[in-house]
């Protein structure tokens, strides 16, 4: 599987691939994990599974600008080392780069949201040499739907309303634009990894925090996603914008006729609780 793909990359690494192994967790593509004859590590992305894949091109080529536009900043991003983005050799859009050390997380502490505030931080701190793309919204106007599972049904309705004013202004800033704690990775309780740069934008700086502290919530609950967005405005010194908080939080609802990107009722519920929140927070500031 993925022959073309794989010989693509062994002609960039100027040798034969000795191993290749799936890596679990990729919603817009297909991830391996490449090991060459000496024993170097690489990281292979394929844009395979639609609608991302329609838009690989864009999609991996924004990757690599990114990576190398963070390369001398200090924070741990992979550094890419080829792309196919029309697909030509791989068959479909590739992004070739290299294998971070360390894991995934599957629980939080102090600790650790205090780290993910900082890499948040320190990226925000960057202005790439090339411009990106300015912000998309996801939670688009098809997506504004009372969902069915929800315990407050007049939150929801309110976000809605909310998100049909005029967004804040706000000062242009590099955002990652996926940030949260499925995109690091941890060694020794330290973030030795940033990946997953595909969606990489300009924008507010809060919406990418508002997107770490909605994956918090509803992994978690809501209160490490509310310790999260406590750390990055300590660190920051700026306050949290609801609105950004609003907008995100909307933006996991599926679009009309799909289903939910997680179904678990622990995650509905922490997404329901979420919102209520937040825009509870939205009013009382108003």
């Amino acid at each position: 599987m993925h022959e073309a793909a794989v010989a693509w990359a062994e002609s960039v690494l100027t040798g034969p691939i000795a191993e290749v192994t799936p890596l679990g967790g990729g919603l817009t593509s297909t991830m391996l994990a490449l090991t060459d004859a000496s024993g170097a590590r690489s990281v292979l992305r394929l844009m395979t599974n639609e609608p991302w894949r329609a838009h690989g091109a864009d999609l991996t080529r924004r990757e690599r600008a990114a990576q190398r536009a963070l390369a001398a900043s200090g924070i741990p991003v992979p550094t890419s080392l080829g792309l196919d983005a029309d697909g030509a050799a791989a068959g479909v859009a590739a992004h070739l780069m290299s294998r971070l050390p360390g894991m995934p997380t599957t629980s939080v502490d102090d600790g650790a949201l205090a780290a993910m505030a900082d890499v948040l931080a320190a990226i925000h701190d960057v202005w790439p040499g090339e411009p990106f793309r300015t912000y998309q919204s996801w939670a688009w106007e098809a997506k504004w739907v009372v969902p069915d599972w929800t315990r407050n049904a007049d939150s929801w309705r309110r976000a809605f309303a909310i998100l049909a004013e005029e967004p804040p202004g706000y000062e242009p800033t590099l955002l990652h634009r996926d940030f949260s704690h499925r995109n690091l990775l941890w060694t020794h309780g330290a973030v030795s990894g940033v990946v997953d740069w595909v969606e990489t934008s300009i924008g507010p700086a809060w919406l990418d925090a508002a997107h770490a502290a909605t994956n918090l919530a509803v992994a978690f609950g809501p209160g490490p996603a509310r310790s999260f967005l406590g750390a990055y405005a300590a660190v920051t010194g700026t306050d949290p914008d609801a609105y950004w908080l609003v907008m995100d939080a909307v933006g996991f609802l599926p679009p009309p006729g799909k289903k939910p990107f997680f179904g678990a009722a622990s995650e509905l519920a922490g997404l329901d609780a979420w919102l209520h929140e937040v825009v509870t927070s939205f009013d009382a500031r108003a």
